[in-house]
């Protein structure tokens, strides 16, 4: 083996290493960081990187979720069994606390997606995190495209992309005031076929909603909405049951499944590879309200 292969690394272990050192970075630069993590597939490699970040020592930092009240129950089984596995502390930042104390409304339709924005800025303000992680990746949406890995926010919590830092040779700003925060996206150079990729090289445990089931569902809008507490037929829908998975999980009310028989990581990648739609394009309702949808949250202080 000559000396330039043996310093060859995969594109995936490049993926691993930016991310790793992404992390480091934040924890050597921020007093309070947190990571969002939902038990969605990007929070649970994003996890997993974390423990090898920092190993053999624990996480250094405390999770969060902004619950909706509107969740499927697999996901949330899931997320406390791996909470519980790692020891580590978990912040709930809760809408429907935040409805009984007058600080949100319920919306007319239904999805509390929107309302999830309040919540998390009173989250921060509260417990002072001054950097928070999330799993967003530039494939996602375009919103997301226009993003850097270091992305600053006001006192007010609120982006503007003109206000963006350069980011060249990976240096990355994290000088900010009191009141002030940064979100942080180890992911955003992954895409979603190399956070499956990764699920298969680390064996790593998902919620079973990822893989494909027989669901009971409705078609709306051209997708398949799974039938619970929170999403009822209407009047001229007929429930059925379908054999689908989920590509990402979210509010219940407007995160659809996708016809799939994908029941391994193996077979997902072989699924995914083929599709030319993002997992929030084929299956994300709230995206559809109009095409600035997503662009329109993350500046009110949405991730």
């Amino acid at each position: 083996m000559t000396q330039s292969a043996a310093y060859r690394v995969t594109h995936l272990d490049a993926l691993e290493y930016e991310s790793i050192f992404i992390m480091r970075e934040v924890v050597a630069e921020f007093e309070r960081p947190v990571m969002l993590f939902s038990g969605g597939k990007d929070s649970v490699v994003m996890l997993r990187l974390a423990e090898k970040a920092f190993a053999p020592a624990r996480i250094p930092f405390p999770v969060m979720h902004v619950d909706t009240g509107h969740n499927f129950p697999e996901v949330m089984e899931f997320r406390d069994a791996r909470i519980a596995e790692l020891g580590l502390h978990l912040v709930v930042a809760s809408v429907p606390e935040a409805l009984d104390a007058g600080l949100v409304r319920e919306p007319a339709d239904g999805s509390r997606n929107r309302i999830q924005t309040p919540v998390l800025l009173a989250a921060v303000e509260k417990y002072r995190f001054d950097a928070l992680f999330g799993g967003a990746r530039r494939d996602e949406e375009k919103a997301r495209a226009k993003e850097r890995v270091f992305s600053f926010r006001d006192d007010f919590g609120q982006w503007d992309p003109r206000n963006q830092r350069p980011e060249l040779w990976s240096l990355y700003n994290a000088r900010i005031h009191p009141g002030e925060s940064i979100r942080v996206f180890p992911l955003s150079n992954w895409t979603e076929l190399d956070v499956w990729h990764y699920i298969a090289r680390e064996r790593l445990a998902l919620p079973s909603i990822y893989y494909a089931h027989d669901r009971e569902v409705v078609e709306r809008d051209g997708m398949l909405y799974g039938v619970n507490e929170y999403l009822r037929p209407r009047d001229n829908e007929t429930p059925f049951t379908a054999r689908v998975r989920y590509r990402t999980v979210g509010d219940a009310t407007c995160t659809a499944a996708v016809r799939s028989e994908a029941d391994t990581p193996e077979k997902v990648i072989e699924e995914v590879a083929a599709t030319r739609i993002t997992e929030r394009g084929a299956t994300r309702g709230d995206d559809r309200i109009s095409e600035a949808a997503m662009e329109d949250r993350k500046r009110e202080g949405y991730f």
